[in-house]
């Protein structure tokens, strides 16, 4: 099986915009995660945290892959807590942004997840919940790019 999750969304903003959206710490908490560590520079392990509640938070290590400054970034996350991030316990998101017209076609595609030794069915549900929670954020992404506003949650 070839479980490759893709999401393509044409944002109404030049790329710079976009860019900024999805590397800068202030800009994600709008749109993604609600707290998070992050630097987009190859090598940078940081976290994202999601939720408010303490009780009900899930917190994720990230890994930065690769950085092409307003063209693409990737990293490896969902990997077991005090190991490093590699192809076989972790998947990797890839974020790429082209211009088009005068917006920004931005592609986020999440591969790895046949490479982990994960069960099955938590395989079947990662790749539901992803593939649901990747387009429902890309499209409060656009809404913070294009309104300048948070996105409702």
């Amino acid at each position: 099986m070839n479980r490759i999750i893709e999401q393509s969304i044409l944002i109404d903003a030049p790329v710079d915009s976009v860019w900024r959206a999805v590397t800068e710490p202030d800009q994600i908490r709008r749109w993604f995660a609600d707290e998070l560590d992050l630097r987009v520079d190859p090598g940078y392990q940081g976290t994202m945290t999601f939720g408010t509640d303490p009780a009900a938070q899930h917190h994720v290590q990230v890994s930065v892959e690769a950085v092409d400054p307003a063209r693409s970034y990737s990293y490896r996350w969902s990997h077991p807590a005090g190991s490093i991030a590699q192809a076989g316990n972790s998947t990797l998101v890839e974020f790429i942004l082209v211009p088009e017209g005068e917006g920004t076609r931005l592609r986020v595609t999440e591969s790895g997840l046949d490479g982990t030794s994960w069960p099955a069915d938590e395989k079947d549900t990662f790749e539901k919940d992803h593939r649901h929670g990747w387009a429902t954020h890309l499209g409060r992404l656009a809404e913070v790019v294009t309104r300048g506003a948070p996105a409702a949650r």
